[in-house]
Order: C-alpha cells, then structure tokens, then sequence
C-alpha cells in the first residue's frame, strides 16, 4: 500500500525527486572525496613538510566542502518542499473522498478515526518522504561509494565491511520487525483517544449533568493508558537501536586501528590510508544508520498508508450516475414507491413498503414514535442514503438517475440536529444561496422568526457564530437553520424535526408565516409534537418501518389507534400541566 500510494501521488513531481538526487549524488561524492584529499595531506604533506602542499590541498577541501553544503542545502529544500507538497496532495484527496461520503461510510469509519486519517496519518506519509528525500536517497551513494573508495585506500581490511555491515543489519532489523505490530496498534489506540475526547467534549452538558465526571474521566484514562503502555512498548524497541548502532560503529572503528596499525608498521599501508579507511568505514556504517532511520519510520507509514489506502478506496454507497438523466424543470413533485431500506447485517429493514405522494402547495407530515423511521425516510429524498428496494422519484426522475447537484438544488434540508459553522449570521445564511442579498436574509430571518434576536446580536448579521454555534440557545440555532433553508428557495422543503425546540407560541407564529412562503413548493415535516403537524394535508403515521395510517388529523383520530395513543399522550401531559 505505502509503495502504491506514495508512487501515486509523487508522480507529479517526478523532476522536483530527479533534481534532489542529482544534488544528493553530487554531495555525496564531494562527501567521499574529502578523506582522500584528508589521506594525501597526512602522506604527501605533514608526512614530508610540505606546507605549500598543505595549504593547496586544504584549500581544495574547503571548495569541494562548499559545493557539498550547496547541494545539501538545495536538495533538502526541494525534498521539503516535495514533501509537504504530497501532505497537502493526500489530506485533499481524502478530504474530498469523505465528502462523497454517504452517512454509512462516516458512520462505518467513525469520525475520529475519518479525523486521525487525515492528520495523524498523513503527517506520518509526509515525514516519510521528508527524510527519504534529504536521507535515504544519499544512504545507497554513500554506502556503494564508501565501499569503492575504502578498497582503493586498502583491500586487505575489507573484511571489516563483510563483518560490520550485515552485522548492524540484522541487529536493527530483528528489532524493526518486532515493531511493526506496535505501530499498527498505537495508530488504533490513537484512534481511541480521539473518540473518547470527542465525544467529552461534545457531550459536556451531559456528563456534567448526571455528574459523570469521574466515570468520563476514568474512561479517558483507560484510553490513555493504553496509548502510553503501546508508545512504551514501542519506545523500550526504538532505544535498543541506537546503542546497537553506536556498539557496532565503535567496535568496527576499534577492529579497523588494531588491524590496521598492524598493516602500518609491516609498511603495507599508510598512516593517511588508515585514516582515509577508518573514515570510509565511518560513513559506510554511518549510511547503513542513516537507513535506520527509514527502518524506523517505514513500518509506521506502511500502516498510516494502510488506512489512507483504505478511506480513498471505499466507494460511496450512494454514488453519482454514470449518465445522469436529462434535467427537467423543477416542479417539487416528490414521490416514494414501495421504498425499503436494510443496512448492511441488520436484521430487519428500517423501512418497508412506504409510499407517498408529495406535490407543490401541499404539506405532507410524517410522525411516529422514536425508531420508528421519520429521519431516515426524509433523508432518502437528497440521498444521503439510497433504498434497497424501491424508489424515490423527484419531479418524476429517480433520485439515483439524477445529477446530484440538480438534486440539491430542489432541495433544502433542515436536519433534527441544527448545526451551524464558524462565521457570521450571514456567512452561515448564504450557506442556502451564496448570491443572497441582505434583504433576502432578513426576509428569511423573519420568517423564521429570528429577526429580533438576530438585530440585539452585536453586528446584526455580521455577529459572529462560534464553531456549531455554541455561542446560541438550541432554539435560536434551529431558527437561523430554518432560515437558511428558506434563503435556498428550494421546491422542496424537509423539516426534520425542526420545531422541537421551539415554544408553542414561536411554533405557531413560525407555521403560519412559512404559509405565504411555502405556499409553490412541496413541503414535507418530520415532527414529534402533534400541534405541528395537525394542519397538514396529509399525515403519514410509521410504527416499526410501515405505514400504520395516512390521512389527516381528523380521519386518523378516526381510525388510526398508532396515531390516537400519539395524540392521547400529549394531550395527557398537555393537561396535567
């Protein structure tokens, strides 16, 4: 997978990576000259007292010195560069696949794992390439050119290598192969934390509430715990590293003066080939450490590359047409035929069999009891899931044949759970129409009957909301998500749920001003309260996926027992208080 991805999305800077290595070859052959030049001045020079000799070949090292700073210098920064490019490359192609997203894909992944992908992950991809970029790409040069330039110095010390080097190989690689696995695992443990944080974090009122706070916290140390005793596992493995490194690295220098000394005083080498030798064999090994480095990082990334893998190659189950049919004129026509929904290893469908007919100038409500299917049915209308059997036709054509963004023109949707993003009132507003002008925002704020708390927000319509507007009571938010979809001017308006947290009064006052609006497209409300739905045209009841009555209020009080306990419930609380 690593390989894969990293051949995917690098190809793009194929001349950026030919550059980095032609710089890389460059300084490291100025890197393997230098003890050579080094050997000369302690032979030719210091041996004999020649300074003028001396001077000129330490002159030619500090030039061949420069160029090598130069070529490293450039070849780091366009491998940074290359690097971070190939970051931003990743997080966009995944950012975009989430996005084509259905809610069974989120739901599947799970959002903080979706989140820990897309940072965590791709950051560990990116130092990859970083350090293959300014290390791994010279560890090859170094290691084959130390190994030619120490025998030109002296053949009769080469066994040092053939001891030294696959020695240091196979100690750090007996330990790489032993983390591997707890790599994969701190990546899921990762994935823990982030979900339990999360869910503190977004659930706070909750947990402080039914003063759960030691339970939570309890929670979050058992995640914790975890990470840190894989971290440890991990680290207790990464430290054996580097002093098996150091160990193998002084013993060879150790190995290579002993027996080289030897060699010297038989008069079969110079004092200058020992030293240019020992250095040779210094960056031999020091390139084998330097592909230690990627030893550490390549298992880690391999798994980061896994899950990146595994979200770009999950196909949306609600995927566009390949040919989508031609587009007809929006009329909000809005029609389900024997619509049926399972998910994936569920025992029964959560749908079975509804249909409904939905027109213009016409409200259609659909109410319920808890489970009983109201959201997922109103979510089938934009797709953001597709039936199992079935079909949902709007404006005659089936929403699977349809391009997409034709759908969600004639659609604006008002979800359970309003939620709002980092910006303004306006910003938040033009979410439904990017071209709306400020009258068509305060007509809609109106509306929905958030003008007045809007016009006391310090800057009106540029008053600032803070990240799912928590800056906001839940019914001020549910008005100004009213709102948007009204600035939409959709043909089909789905309100799901969207007057819960309203009071009876503003619920009342909000229906009859969405009259007028409303009054040329189709309108379809999920509600739990009967006095919101009592003046709809057509009531469809759901008990367990099926359609327990339709009609209006007066004939389902008639003969719908579903609806007559609903209706018998809150008139029973309504008159107890």
């Amino acid at each position: 997978m690593l390989i894969g991805l990293l051949r995917t999305y690098l190809r793009p800077y194929t001349g950026a990576l030919a550059v980095v290595v032609a710089l890389q070859l460059v300084a490291t052959m100025a890197s393997l000259y230098l003890p050579s030049l080094n050997a000369d001045i302690i032979d030719r020079g210091v041996a004999t007292g020649d300074t003028g000799f001396i001077l000129s070949t330490g002159g030619w090292m500090l030039a061949v010195t420069l160029v090598q700073i130069l070529c490293q210098v450039t070849a780091v920064y366009y491998g940074a560069r290359t690097a971070m490019a190939v970051g931003r490359d990743l997080r966009s192609a995944v950012f975009s696949r989430v996005a084509e997203f259905s809610a069974r894909e989120v739901a599947g992944f799970g959002a903080p794992s979706l989140i820990t992908r897309n940072t965590n992950d791709v950051q560990q991809v990116q130092m990859l390439v970083v350090v293959t970029c300014t290390m791994l790409v010279a560890a090859p040069i170094m290691c084959v050119g130390g190994i030619v330039m120490a025998l030109r110095e002296d053949v009769g010390l080469s066994w040092l290598m053939v001891v030294s080097v696959p020695a240091l190989l196979l100690c750090v690689g007996s330990i790489v192969v032993r983390m591997v696995p707890q790599f994969r695992a701190m990546q899921t443990r990762i994935d823990q934390v982030n979900r339990v944080l999360r869910e503190q974090l977004t659930g706070m009122r909750v947990v402080r509430a039914f003063v759960r706070e030691d339970d939570e916290t309890r929670r979050f140390g058992d995640a914790n715990e975890a990470l840190t005793a894989t971290a440890l596992r991990t680290g207790r493995l990464m430290v054996l590293i580097f002093p098996t490194v150091t160990l193998i690295l002084n013993g060879s220098s150790i190995a290579a003066l002993w027996f080289g000394a030897g060699r010297v005083d038989a008069g079969q080498m110079q004092i200058g080939s020992l030293t240019a030798f020992l250095m040779y064999l210094m960056q031999i090994l020091m390139s084998v450490m330097m592909a230690t480095f990627m030893a550490i990082m390549i298992p880690r990334a391999a798994v980061c590359a896994d899950r990146i893998t595994e979200v770009l190659d999950t196909v949306s189950s609600v995927a566009p047409p390949l040919q989508p049919a031609p587009d007809v004129p929006a009329r909000g026509e809005l029609e389900l035929r024997g619509v049926e929904l399972a998910y994936p290893g569920a025992a029964a469908p959560v749908l079975r069999g509804v249909s409904l007919r939905a027109g213009p100038g016409r409200t259609t409500a659909v109410v319920g009891s808890t489970g009983a299917g109201k959201t997922t049915l109103l979510s089938l209308v934009p797709r953001l899931f597709d039936v199992t059997a079935g079909a949902v036709l709007v404006d005659g054509i089936d929403v699977r044949d349809m391009d997409p963004e034709a759908l969600w023109r004639r659609v604006g949707l008002v979800p359970q759970k309003a939620f709002l993003f980092t910006g303004t009132v306006a910003s938040n507003l033009r979410y439904g129409d990017p071209d709306a002008t400020d009258d068509d925002l305060w007509a809609a704020l109106t509306v929905a009957q958030a003008r007045d708390f809007v016009e006391a927000m310090p800057g009106g319509l540029e008053a600032e909301i803070s990240q799912g507007g928590a800056n906001l009571s839940g019914g001020q938010r549910q008005r100004l998500a009213i709102a948007r979809a009204l600035v939409r001017r959709p043909q089909i308006y789905l309100f799901d749920d969207s007057f819960s947290a309203l009071d009876l009064t503003t619920d009342a006052r909000l229906r009859a001003a969405l009259v007028p609006w409303t009054s040329d497209a189709t309108v379809v409300v999920v509600a739990q309260r009967v006095s919101t739905i009592v003046d709809a045209d057509e009531i469809i009841v759901l008990e367990n996926g099926l359609v327990a009555g339709r009609g209006t209020h007066e004939e389902l009080l008639l003969d719908c027992r579903t609806y007559q306990e609903i209706v018998e419930s809150q008139l029973s609380l309504q008159e107890a208080a």
